[in-house]
């Protein structure tokens, strides 16, 4: 009967061979354009006993990392900066000698200066900060009594300061803290000061010495933006409000670099209405022009006017959107409101002049626990009605990352759209990462576990959403091992270098032919 049962099998083709089966496990050949992967640091860590912080350095081609190792049988972790060449070859390593309160917060750096904000468990407020030259191999530390800030939600350095964003410990405003490295000294800025939940980015150039913010400021119906540009020291220089005339209400916006001293333009997000959702884009020059100064009309642009913004649709749910909105603009009736939040990138600066808008389209994603209804009311309240559920906060989700091109007075000149998968992160801040290659194009990637996601954008043209290669193992040539690669990634990032590169990092486990498998945190070069 088995032999009868293995011929209807062969019969009727449901018997694979194992060679085939091998030949159907065998790697899918990557795309044309795939980046390579020249070179690959492994550091023996597992992600439970240390932490690992990344900081890419352009200006001289390093990558700065800050490891911190746990000690068995002991609250303490001991701290070493690393810094790694462009093949990512140890270059030097620093002790850094953190004390016991203080947990990692933030990292940020200018020219050839890594700085590494701490804050401490036990006293709020209390800050220390490490400040790492790379080029000398020292490192310089201070310890700040805030006294009243809670949380930092950015960090930048502006000639041997920082300038760090806080949430203060009333939980209702934010204000902008100054930590002098070299003297140790801090100031609140006084000129920084507003009520939740305000938005705040700003831009920061040690040439220029100065600091540029941007507020939103709303009465819960309509909001507008306030600008404020400060000194090295803190000193404010200028204010200026920026505001719609029309029902529109300004978000949230970046501001050009102060470096550039011949383009001063603003670019954000408008909503109609409800401030708490984007409608579209807006753009300003903020010079004044002509001979009687004045500034030129913001410019608005409806994700329905963008070519690509919708791409992460169905084509059949995009011609029914558009159709939808033709019909309601035939009979004169209000234009449709978008319920779309926006994370903007820096702007970015483009060899013809003009400059680049990358923003995340995300959404708050929730999952949601059942209670079983064979609970007690005294247990579960919810069970008087039966079983219920309780919602819980699982991270901000990715739908897709919107690309614009302005020239230098802010004019719209195309836009493109990069679809994403797998993307959540349980922090909101920037997760797709934007390089210029040598050609003008663009490349948009991130890391989806062990997968490098990209998508390579020339202006306004279509491309393909679905680009991937894996991150490579097995780069070093004195292990025989025999054919490996990574079964579980942990902590993956993707961070922009120098050139056409990036630098991938996580911690992962490594499946080899030969030998036993190996728990690694992992830094790559990617280059496009």
């Amino acid at each position: 009967m088995k032999i009868r049962y293995v011929v209807l099998l062969l019969t009727l083709g449901l018997l694979v061979a194992p060679s085939a089966l091998r030949a159907q496990k065998k790697a899918v050949p990557p795309p044309a354009n795939a980046p390579r992967q020249p070179a690959r640091t492994e550091l023996l860590l597992d992600q439970y006993n240390s932490e690992v912080h990344v900081l890419p350095l352009p200006a001289d081609s390093t990558v700065v990392v800050l490891v911190g190792r746990n000690q068995p049988l002991s609250s303490k972790t001991f701290y070493v900066f690393q810094q790694y060449d462009h093949a990512l070859h140890l270059r030097q390593e620093s002790q850094l000698e953190v004390p016991d309160e203080f947990n990692y917060v933030r990292m940020c750096a200018e020219a050839g200066t890594v700085y590494a904000l701490f804050s401490s468990r036990t006293t709020p407020g209390r800050l220390w900060v490490a400040a790492y030259n790379g080029r000398l191999g020292q490192v310089r530390t201070q310890q700040y009594e805030t006294r009243l800030s809670r949380e930092i939600v950015e960090l930048k350095a502006l000639d041997g300061r920082l300038f760090a964003t806080v949430l203060l410990n009333d939980q209702r405003h934010v204000t902008a803290l100054l930590l002098d490295v070299a003297t140790g000294q801090m100031q609140y800025l006084a000129s920084i000061y507003e009520l939740l939940p305000t938005q705040l980015t700003f831009v920061a150039d040690a040439v220029s010495r100065r600091a540029e913010y941007v507020l939103s400021q709303t009465n819960g119906r309509k909001s507008r933006l306030l600008l404020k540009q400060l000194t090295e020291h803190g000193q404010l220089v200028s204010s200026e409000f920026v505001q719609a005339e029309s029902e529109r209400s300004l978000i949230t916006a970046q501001l050009t670099p102060p470096q550039d001293t011949t383009a001063r333009l603003l670019m954000g997000t408008y909503s109609l209405r409800d401030p708490n959702y984007a409608q579209g884009l807006f753009a300003t020059d903020l010079r004044p022009t002509g001979t009687t100064g004045t500034k030129p009309p913001l410019r608005f642009y409806d994700f329905l006017r963008l070519k690509h913004f919708f791409d992460y649709l169905k084509p059949q749910r995009q011609a029914r959107l558009r159709q939808r909105t033709e019909r309601r603009v035939a009979r004169s009736v209000p234009p449709l409101r978008w319920r779309y939040r926006l994370l903007l990138h820096e702007l970015l600066p483009q060899a013809d002049g003009g400059y680049v808008l990358v923003a995340e389209v995300y959404y708050p994603h929730y999952r949601y626990n059942s209670y079983n209804s064979m609970m007690t009311p005294f247990n579960n309240p919810s069970s008087l009605y039966g079983s219920g559920s309780s919602r819980v906060f699982d991270g901000y989700q990715t739908t897709h990352a919107l690309v614009c091109g302005f020239d230098r007075g802010g004019n719209l000149l195309w836009d493109n759209t990069f679809v994403v998968e797998n993307l959540r992160r349980r922090e909101l801040e920037e997760a797709v990462r934007l390089q210029t290659l040598p050609d003008g194009r663009l490349v948009l990637a991130y890391l989806d576990e062990e997968k490098l996601r990209y998508k390579l954008i020339d202006r306004a043209e279509s491309s393909p959403n679905d680009h991937q290669v894996p991150i490579q193992t097995g780069l070093d040539p004195t292990r025989d091992t025999g054919p490996e690669h990574a079964s579980d990634t942990w902590q993956s990032d993707l961070l922009p270098w120098f050139g056409s590169r990036f630098v991938a990092s996580g911690y992962q486990r490594v499946r080899v032919g030969r030998g036993p498998d190996r728990e690694v945190f992992f830094l790559n070069s990617v280059v496009f």
